[in-house]
């Protein structure tokens, strides 16, 4: 994402944070603060890409699809890991293999960077997104992700 896509990937996360069921289940333990702090943390990635950024899906010049990586080191990689969040799909291009081609393309780009491992995590009760991660090659964890807002 680029300046210039700003206010298409604000749109695009807004409808996914504000529609998904299983985002909104958990958006209190995230300690979400709305639609500023989506614009905030957008304006963060673009001012400190060393950070992360948000990885854009474009068909014909407009945003069909987007997920957000932030980077960590992993001490049992011994290495720099990409925090995968937020993938979303516009609303009524699901289906059409968008979110396939957005991590094919972002794998590739996290490889070529070396990044050595992507982690993520879904809703338990997100089934469909599960079976999404599981056929790309995620593994299951077997652990519970938690949040402690401060």
């Amino acid at each position: 994402m680029g300046h210039a896509e700003l206010d298409a990937a604000f749109d695009l996360l807004r409808a996914f944070l504000t529609l998904d069921e299983h985002y909104r289940d958990s958006a209190e333990a995230y300690g979400d603060r709305g639609p500023e702090a989506l614009g905030q943390a957008l304006r963060l990635f673009l001012s400190q890409p060393e950070l992360g950024f948000v990885w854009l899906a474009l068909d014909a010049g407009a945003v069909v699809g987007c997920c957000v990586v932030c980077y960590a080191i992993s001490t049992s990689a011994g290495a720099i890991v990409a925090k995968l969040d937020d993938v979303c799909v516009l609303p009524g291009r699901e289906g059409q293999g968008i979110g396939t081609a957005l991590l094919h393309a972002l794998t590739a780009e996290l490889r070529r960077r070396g990044v050595q491992r992507i982690d993520t995590s879904c809703h338990l009760g997100n089934l469909r997104a599960r079976e999404f991660y599981l056929r790309l090659g995620f593994r299951s964890l077997n652990e519970e992700r938690l949040a402690l807002v401060l």
